[in-house]
């Protein structure tokens, strides 16, 4: 970390990260069962987080970190057997990302935290459009909820190589 970089932003990027690992995996289950109004929709947002995740990747590794790898799988927060229950996990997970991007806005510091700034703004507008509601502060309300689940709405599956099925 010679580049001046806090252990506290290196240690929040990689929460981005493992978020980004856990919206990428979800959004593959959201493709599997959303309706084809919304398929082009839920295609953009896979895209959109495996893009951050490279991105995230790239930051770790020039900051001198091992970036964290993803689980083989997660469980999902509630089962996802049609598009209705599609659209809430894309909700959920778009709810989950921003306020691990809420964190790194806070640790990180220049230009790293108008990346995840954007990021925030980018999840919440997503969450918004999934859910049909917003939230005066992205990010924020899933910690009053006291929910145990994983950054991104879903939680690593017990045993690393098992994958989960819908």
């Amino acid at each position: 970390m010679s580049d001046g970089t806090r252990p506290a932003e290196l240690t929040a990027l990689q929460a981005a990260l493992a978020a980004e690992h856990a919206a990428v995996y979800g959004y593959g289950v959201v493709g599997g069962r959303i309706g084809a109004a919304r398929r082009s929709e839920a295609r953009a947002a896979y895209d959109a987080h495996r893009a951050r995740r490279d991105a995230l990747i790239r930051e770790v590794r020039d900051l001198g970190g091992e970036p964290v790898a993803a689980n083989a799988g997660y469980a999902l927060p509630f089962p996802v057997p049609d598009s209705p229950a599609a659209v809430r996990l894309a909700a959920r997970l778009e709810e989950r990302v921003a306020g691990v991007y809420a964190d790194l806005v806070r640790a990180a510091t220049g230009a790293r935290r108008g990346a995840a700034a954007a990021a925030l703004r980018e999840a919440a507008v997503r969450a918004a459009r999934w859910s049909g509601e917003s939230v005066a502060f992205p990010g924020l309300a899933e910690r009053s909820s006291g929910e145990g689940t994983g950054a991104a709405g879903t939680t690593p599956s017990a045993p690393a190589s098992a994958s989960v099925s819908p």
